[in-house]
Formats: structure tokens, C-alpha cells, sequence
């Protein structure tokens, strides 16, 4: 049985497979990447372009440079990749995967754009989301995020899915 991941954006409307291996996963600090995914940067991993498939919707694309685009959600806005002209892979984003634990970044570029307090991030206090609200206000967090793995139709035509 061959390696296989899925994926897709916030809403659903767009849905992704990938046939076989993730490539390197890495952190990209670049200031296209923090404005691509309005955040400090971007987690992504390769995959071979024959290796991926649109299983529903197709991706909205923005060129940010002459030789880059990155693909989105036209409907939610959920950031799904970057591909350099040339190149026979995707950089997928790594939490748009159904299971992006499979995807552990082992690398770092564009550092010459890393924001002065990322390294702090890991000794920052932590807790839950269940921590600071109460049983009334996480009954009210519903979500309408498409699940992480594929459904025969979306939106459901109940809410929440199964």
C-alpha cells in the first residue's frame, strides 16, 4: 500500500490528495511568507506536482513575485501552497494537511527576515483553550471547519458534521 495524505482549506471548498512521500518540510521566515500567511512565516513541505491532486475545488493563485505562486481558498482565504516556476514540486502548507504531524519542519530559511521574538516562542506561558473560558462559552465555539479528513459533499447538510 503506497503513502498517501490529504488536506485542504478551512471551509472545504477546497480539497487536496497526495500519492506518495512528503518531501523536506521546512520553516520559511521570508516577509513573503509572513505577509502570504499574514503570520510569522511559513511551515511547508514538498511534494512532487505528480504526486498531488485537486479532489474538490481548485485553488485560487496569486503571483507575489515574477517567479512564485501561491495557491489559496478563494472562499476562506486558507493559504494552501507556494510553487516556483520551474520546479516539479509544491511547497504545501503543513497545517492545511488532514494530519500535519506527518510533516515535522527540519529546516529554517529565510532567516535574514526572522522576527526578533520567534525563538522566544517555545518558553512563553501556555494553557488550554478549555483553561480561560467557561463550559457556556466553549458551548458557543462551534465550529463550521471542514473536518480533517474528506466527506462525500460540503457543507453538511446538518450541522455540526458527522
Amino acid at each position: 500500500m503506497s503513502e498517501a495524505h490529504s488536506g485542504g482549506c478551512q471551509c472545504g471548498a477546497v480539497r487536496y490528495r497526495i500519492d506518495g512521500p512528503l518531501g523536506r518540510a521546512g520553516i520559511c521566515h521570508c516577509r513573503m511568507c509572513q505577509k502570504a500567511f499574514g503570520s510569522w512565516g511559513a511551515a511547508l513541505v514538498s511534494v512532487e506536482i505528480a504526486a498531488l491532486s485537486w479532489t474538490r475545488g481548485r485553488p485560487a493563485e496569486f503571483r507575489s513575485s515574477p517567479r512564485v505562486a501561491r495557491g489559496f481558498c478563494k472562499e476562506c482565504g486558507t493559504p494552501l501552497y507556494m510553487q516556483e516556476d520551474g520546479w516539479q514540486s509544491y511547497d504545501i502548507a503543513i497545517g492545511s494537511l488532514d494530519n500535519p504531524e506527518a510533516a515535522p519542519p527540519s529546516e529554517q530559511v529565510g532567516i535574514e527576515s526572522k522576527l526578533s521574538w520567534f525563538d522566544g516562542l517555545p518558553s512563553l506561558p501556555a494553557h488550554s483553550t478549555a483553561e480561560d473560558r467557561t463550559p457556556e462559552d466553549l458551548a458557543k465555539l462551534t465550529t463550521r471547519q471542514h473536518p480533517d479528513h474528506d466527506t462525500a459533499s460540503w457543507p453538511p447538510l446538518t450541522w455540526p458534521p458527522a
